[in-house]
């Protein structure tokens, strides 16, 4: 089925799952969150939808966007400074009858000025925890076809009961029409995950919001894919492609290490669908002759004179002479002083590490060392 997408619209909920990364989203939205060497967990939702199609992109905030504002800019990164659609940045209160919000469900409504403005006949819903590069086009087209008034991008595969702390379950039937939804269940093993992305058309989504306002209902997990199964038609479509759904600080580093398998950044980053980012106009990194760099990401900008091993390196790092840096992701603008150790470690921006000085970790608790800090 052909569908049309420039009748779609796209939603990204910036804040939804900020309590889960730690100290990571202390002071800046999940969408922020440095991911990869260059990009932001936001590239992942807004590249996504550019190469589906989906040329008219709000993007739902709550609190700590000023990073999120800067790095977004014009848009012009993702093709997305137009006329006509582009991208929308949509703060708390931009319904004079909202709140803060709390839930989904309150943060649509306080959108809903520019939804309802929007000629678009299909929304697609999606958070940034999902680490993926997915296309929409067949998702559309099969909620289209099947006549469903949710459909709900899922996951079926085995998970741990950690993994299941912060998930949302779907039970299905033979085809595909979720029975019974479970909210952060206690148990582990085969099971089928919400990836938080949805599709409804425009018309359900703007009504179910209001009734749901009105019933003084919040979340959109609990009070509509849960409470209401039974009655609306919500179905589960399977997505089998590579992802990392991000929901600790854990999954986050090992997210970051799974890209250093060249087989995994194949299917993250694909040459026909770009993952787009802003630009900053760095020089290459620099390699002293006597530095050891062994299966690292390093970004554009660095200066490398000591031993790098099993590491992500955003701009601008600098390794200093005899350092010796493993398993660690160092945030923009990081300094390791000479003969510095460090492993297991992950640093915000500008963090300084002093000569000599020793951080050590595990693979299980890796470190973090906040913003500006230094040790």
């Amino acid at each position: 089925m052909e569908v049309n997408m420039g009748n779609v619209l796209g939603l990204v909920f910036a804040n939804m799952h900020d309590t889960t990364l730690g100290d990571l989203t202390k002071n800046r939205t999940m969408g922020s969150v440095m991911f990869g060497g260059r990009y932001r967990l936001i590239d992942f939702p807004l590249s996504n939808m550019v190469n589906s199609g989906i040329c008219e992109v709000g993007v739902i905030t709550k609190s700590n966007y000023q990073s999120l504002l800067d790095h977004l800019g014009s848009a012009r990164e993702w093709d997305l400074a137009r006329k006509k659609g582009g991208l929308y940045i949509l703060p708390p209160f931009g319904n004079v009858e909202s709140t803060l919000y709390r839930g989904r469900i309150e943060a649509i409504y306080g959108a809903m000025n520019f939804i309802t403005h929007s000629t678009a006949k299909y929304v697609v819903l999606t958070d940034c925890d999902v680490i993926t590069n997915i296309d929409y086009k067949p998702i559309v087209a099969k909620h289209i076809e099947t006549g469903a008034d949710i459909t709900v991008v899922s996951h079926t595969g085995p998970y741990t009961t950690e993994d299941l702390k912060t998930a949302t379950v779907l039970n299905t039937n033979e085809e595909g029409q979720v029975t019974s939804v479970l909210i952060q269940p206690e148990l582990s093993g085969t099971c089928t995950c919400s990836l938080n992305m949805f599709v409804m058309s425009m018309e359900f989504m703007v009504d179910m919001i209001k009734d749901a306002i009105a019933r003084g209902k919040v979340s959109f997990e609990k009070d509509i894919l849960q409470e209401r199964c039974s009655e609306l038609k919500i179905m589960a479509y399977e997505y089998k492609y590579y992802f990392s759904k991000l929901n600790s600080t854990d999954t986050y580093f090992k997210a970051n290490m799974d890209i250093l398998d060249p087989e995994n950044a194949r299917k993250l980053f694909v040459p026909k669908r770009s993952i787009y980012t802003k630009v900053s106009d760095n020089a290459p990194a620099k390699y002293d002759l006597n530095c050891i760099v062994k299966n690292s990401l390093v970004a554009d900008g660095c200066i490398i004179e000591g031993e790098v091993e099993n590491c992500v390196l955003f701009r601008g790092v600098k390794i200093g002479k005899g350092a010796k840096i493993k398993n660690c992701i160092l945030g923009q603008g990081t300094v390791v002083g000479d003969g510095a150790q460090m492993n297991y470690v992950i640093t915000d921006k500008d963090v300084t590490v002093a000569p000599k000085h020793v951080l050590t970790s595990s693979a299980e608790y890796q470190m973090y060392v906040s913003k500006g800090a230094k040790v």
